[in-house]
């Protein structure tokens, strides 16, 4: 069964605009997990322009479900993921200055440092997931580096989605088959939304996990938070 991870993000992202602590970031991921999400994920930057690194220390002892945290392995992040020891890190390359993440790794180019960063936090009983595009040679390359997981960068199914849902899957379809023959478990994220996640899980059954923020917050804004999360596990458990 595919779990539901909501990023927190732009929860986030809404505080910070004003100041102050309302919306209360710490209140909306535990109201998720009350909800029915079965994970948190939170994506820290160096500007902590959304989520905050102190936002992680605070959240981590309170989440009860599993507890994801993405970013770039840049040394404060590195620290960061050693310090708190989520259930989860997830290594994606985006630039500092990134208004969202927009490429997955290159996993043959950068082998050698992903490789390091993995062997550091599985060392610590952290399962790893690298963010890679879809690419089966990527997939092959992430088992290479050590990794226990592989989340698939979903923007372009997501975009290509309404032009032909069997042609936006292909690459992804092939991708999780060799992540699959790899040994790897499988994550997506990205635009992910209530049009296109059911479509994606069902042809890739074995999707361990998804990871959806933007679309979850834009939809509670208009159904509450409650209605939305129910919504979006209703896509996923669609036969």
């Amino acid at each position: 069964m595919t779990r539901l991870s909501v990023n927190i993000n732009k929860v986030a992202t809404l505080r910070n605009a004003r100041g102050g602590n309302m919306p209360d970031v710490t209140k909306a991921a535990l109201d998720c997990e009350r909800f029915g999400a079965e994970g948190i994920t939170v994506h820290p930057r160096p500007d902590e322009r959304h989520i905050r690194y102190s936002d992680v220390r605070i959240i981590r002892p309170l989440v009860a479900t599993e507890f994801n945290i993405e970013g770039n392995p840049i040394p404060s992040f590195v620290d960061l993921v050693d310090e708190v020891v989520p259930d989860q890190v997830t290594l994606v390359p985006d630039a500092h200055d990134a208004i969202t993440s927009n490429a997955g790794w290159d996993t043959l180019k950068h082998k050698d440092f992903l490789t390091e960063v993995c062997r550091e936090f599985k060392s610590r009983g952290i399962r790893t997931s690298i963010f890679i595009d879809p690419d089966p040679l990527m997939a092959e390359g992430a088992a290479a580096c050590g990794a226990d997981r592989v989340e698939l960068y979903t923007a372009d199914y997501a975009a290509e989605y309404p032009m032909g849902p069997e042609i936006a899957i292909c690459r992804y379809l092939e991708t999780a088959k060799a992540a699959r023959a790899c040994g790897l478990g499988l994550n997506a994220g990205h635009d992910l939304s209530l049009e296109n996640l059911a479509y994606f899980v069902k042809t890739i059954p074995w999707t361990d996990e998804v990871s959806i923020g933007h679309a979850i917050i834009c939809d509670a804004l208009y159904m509450g938070l409650e209605r939305t999360i129910a919504a979006y596990l209703a896509e996923i458990r669609k036969k």
